[in-house]
């Protein structure tokens, strides 16, 4: 059987999406991921654009779905030919993904809020003559406010 010079041998696949065979193989094994082709000697064969879905999947999992959840989502090919069901099941995914990454976004801006807070006390800090001890508790009240740390500094004193 030849194979189009598209098509990409699973290892060569596995190097461009930056992943392993192993993961490749476990992915198909749980329908995540299906080779374009397979040889008759049972080689794996790959689209360049097969690329894009395992990247998907790895953000998916970096946002902290599980693997079956993400077979769920991205499970939108469906066995009936309406069009407009079809184009539904990827808008629903599509507009999951974005709820997701923007839930993640806002974790992230919170994080970063307190991270500016916790630097801007820090610069009150550098002219203060305590210094954080076990002895004062590590500044927590803060020894010439009173007022409490904020969440990351009060994780690094």
């Amino acid at each position: 059987m030849s194979t189009p010079t598209e098509l990409l041998k699973i290892g060569d696949f596995a190097k461009l999406a930056g992943t392993n065979l192993r993961t490749l193989r476990y992915y198909e094994e749980l329908e995540l991921l299906s080779p374009a082709l397979r040889s008759d000697g049972g080689f794996r064969y790959y689209r360049p654009t097969d690329v894009h879905r395992v990247r998907m999947i790895h953000d998916l999992q970096e946002l902290g779905l599980n693997l079956e959840r993400i077979r769920a989502l991205v499970d939108t090919k469906g066995e009936e030919n309406d069009r407009t069901a079809w184009i539904r099941r990827i808008q629903a995914a599509l507009s999951e993904q974005r709820e997701l990454i923007e839930g993640r976004v806002r974790t992230l801006e919170e994080q970063k809020d307190r991270i500016v807070e916790a630097q801007q006390k820090l610069e009150h800090c550098a002219n203060c003559e305590h210094r954080p001890t076990p002895e004062n508790n590590h500044c927590e009240p803060c020894q010439r406010t009173g007022g409490d740390l904020p969440e990351s500094l009060s994780a690094l004193f």
